[in-house]
């Protein structure tokens, strides 16, 4: 029976190195200042909802305020994707 034939394996090349590509840095410094404003709207929003036992912020919403104060605290998360 005849041998089989032993291949020889190629040697290793590394990858070629990637080159840095230049980030372009905008200037976005309103973001952490409009985020800390929403979180702490909706956050005072809900507050005095609580200690006003409903009458304040705008009592014609009830408990539609809690919504109202988690639809700003959810805007500062949506605003904090912007943050680099």
């Amino acid at each position: 029976m005849p041998k089989s034939r032993i291949r020889k394996k190629a040697e290793f090349t590394p990858p070629p190195a990637k080159q840095a590509t230049a980030i372009k840095l905008t200037n976005r410094s309103w973001v952490a200042p409009v985020m800390l404003a929403l979180f702490a709207i909706g956050l005072a929003w809900i507050v005095v909802f609580y200690v006003t036992d409903g009458s304040l912020p705008l009592e014609s919403l009830r408990n539609w305020n809690i919504v109202v104060g988690f639809g700003f605290i959810a805007g500062g998360f949506a605003v904090s994707t912007q943050w680099k």
